[in-house]
């Protein structure tokens, strides 16, 4: 199956130019390239300040600079991998360095081929 291991964090906080934070950023830098070198998508984003979001309401474009937060911690990055199941899963995004500091959602992909959940 497939997940999506999305990555926040505060910018603020690893951004702050402490050692530690530093040695994780280079950590987290050696991890990217191991997977990608697997053949595994993984992509860091841009700060929110650099987004745009759109919105098409009564057939009309509204687009806004970044998207409005109430949190610190934003959307970072974002890992797509193949497990068995979410315990597999939770197993991998485990050794994504950003957990150390920020957090990782992991939430299935839809598989199109399956009928629509039922609510």
């Amino acid at each position: 199956m497939r997940y999506a291991c999305l990555v926040y964090l505060d910018p603020t906080e690893l951004f702050d130019g402490r050692p530690e934070h530093n040695a994780l950023i280079d950590e987290a830098n050696a991890e990217h390239d191991r997977l990608v070198n697997q053949g595994i998508v993984a992509e860091a984003f841009e700060l929110p300040s650099e987004a745009v979001t759109v919105r098409v309401r009564n057939r009309k474009l509204r687009k806004t600079d970044g998207p409005f937060l109430e949190s610190k911690e934003v959307l970072a990055g974002l890992v797509l991998i193949e497990a068995a199941d979410m315990d597999a899963a939770v197993k991998m995004a485990e050794t994504n360095p950003m957990a150390k500091i920020g957090a990782i959602e992991i939430r299935p992909m839809v598989d199109f081929a399956k009928p629509r959940p039922v609510l």
